[in-house]
Parts: C-alpha cells; structure tokens; sequence
C-alpha cells in the first residue's frame, strides 16, 4: 500500500468516525470514564469535531504534517479510555464485547498502530 492511500483510508476513517460521534453518541458514552461525570456529552462532541477537523488538515499538503501530530496528540489524549477499558472488565459497545485482553490489545497493539501510520502519511 502506498502512503498516498494510506493517507486516503485515514482521511475517510477520521471522517466517519468524527461523524459517528454525532450519529451514534451512544456508542461512545460507555467508552468515557465516569469521573469525566455530566462532561461526557461534551467530550464525546468535541473529540468528533476534532476528529473531522483533524481528517480535513490532512487533506491539503502543506497542512497534513500538523494534522497527522495533531491526530498523534489526540491518540494520546485517548490513552485514558483505553485504560477505562481494561479498568471496567467485559462489557458491551453497540454489537461488540469488549473483553479484558482485547482492551489490552486495543491498548498496546492497535493504538500505538494508529500512532505511527499518522506519523508514517505526515508527509505522503
């Protein structure tokens, strides 16, 4: 895969995903930890703002390597939630389980994935 379509796949999957924080809020509320308490709304809005901000930075050249850190930052600001993951044991997202070792998974595997494919398309 070139990084010309990596970038591609990243840009539609930080729009879809910043969009279904408006669509499907849901989803994400058991996902923000309870002592962000009456904030949730608030979170889970802001993080799909910036997720779509972050996807459309990427978009034009000369602005793409400060939407990639951008998105690094944002990865790392989530690192809380993974934790609450692993933290709350099984339970469920929408259709899905989420089980202890997946959450570890989703941690220390998926996540520092995501990192480095936005540092990787900085400069596609």
């Amino acid at each position: 895969m070139t990084k010309k379509t990596a970038l591609w796949i990243m840009i539609a999957f930080y729009l879809f995903a910043g969009l279904n924080h408006f669509i499907n809020p849901g989803f994400y509320r058991p996902i923000i930890p309870p002592y962000m308490g009456t904030w949730a709304d608030g979170i889970n809005n802001l993080a799909g703002f910036l997720e779509i901000f972050f996807a459309l930075l990427l978009i034009l050249k000369f602005t793409r390597p400060i939407g990639s850190y951008f998105i690094i930052l944002m990865l790392v600001a989530f690192i809380p939630s993974h934790v609450y993951f692993i933290m709350k044991g099984e339970f469920q997202l929408g259709p899905f389980t989420i089980t202890p070792l997946l959450a570890w998974i989703r941690l220390l595997v998926i996540h520092p994935l995501l990192i480095l494919w936005a540092h990787w398309v900085r400069d596609a």
